[in-house]
């Protein structure tokens, strides 16, 4: 049972955008989970990106991606997206999103997320 599934990924050149979408279904709601955006690239530990907290809406990035991601949600659509502008080649990796019961602290810890989707490669050249 698929639970959360991302599209949009692909390859382009740095100054570029790319938007990720994550469809939702089974048991995950995107409009009252906790919600987020994942990366990992080979040889580095996985990186949060962006956060969502589906009840309020609020969000949360790091400042290594803070001004050029942004996380949003359509309810009706039970999906989650992720905006990604001003790409560099040191965004290269594999993006996941996952979704949690509640939003903890800190909140882009892996621990809070519960169900995650299979991923979908970004990659940027310089």
């Amino acid at each position: 049972q698929v639970q959360l599934a991302e599209s949009g990924g692909g390859s382009v050149q740095a100054g570029g955008s790319l938007r990720l979408s994550c469809a939702a279904s089974g048991s995950i709601y995107v409009s009252s989970s906790c919600m987020a955006w994942f990366r990992q690239a080979p040889g580095k530990e996985r990186e949060g990106v962006a956060r969502l907290r589906g009840s309020s809406g609020t969000t949360e990035y790091p400042d290594s991606v803070k001004g050029r991601f942004t996380i949003s949600k359509d309810n009706a659509k039970n999906t989650l997206y992720l905006q990604m502008n001003s790409l560099k080649p040191e965004d290269t990796a594999m993006y996941s999103c996952a979704a949690g019961p509640f939003c903890g602290t800190p909140s882009l810890d892996p621990r809070w997320y519960k169900t995650w989707g299979q991923g979908t490669q970004v990659t940027v050249s310089s």
